[in-house]
């Protein structure tokens, strides 16, 4: 990773990144979650542009589903064009403002 966080050694930063990726490749197909939920699925409540940067940062981590990773209104990510598509191919819905019907696809795993 590129940088850490205060507070996170080298080795919970590996830690995090591990157990962002596992979350990720868990998600349902036509549903999503967010970057929030991740991250305190991760163990790092606070560190939810974390999981965007690990996300965005780690080599493979395009081959998971990270297009099913929303802000926790539904809002796709920024400048990312084919996001929107790939959900929609996934029978994922939105809302007249263009986000993520979340009340429909927001996938919830149970927390530890």
């Amino acid at each position: 990773m590129k940088d850490f966080p205060d507070k996170m050694t080298a080795e919970e930063a590996q830690a995090f990144r591990d157990a962002v990726l596992s979350i990720v490749s868990q998600i349902p197909r036509g549903s999503v979650t967010t970057y929030g939920l991740i991250a305190t699925l991760a163990g790092w409540p606070s560190h939810s542009r974390m999981v965007g940067r690990t996300l965005r940062y780690t080599p493979g981590a395009a081959l998971l589903p990270c297009h099913r990773v929303v802000n926790k209104v539904g809002r796709t990510a920024p400048g990312w064009k084919w996001q929107r598509p790939l959900l929609e191919e996934e029978g994922v819905t939105f809302k007249a403002n263009g986000h993520v019907d979340m009340a429909r696809h927001l996938w919830e795993p149970d927390l530890p």
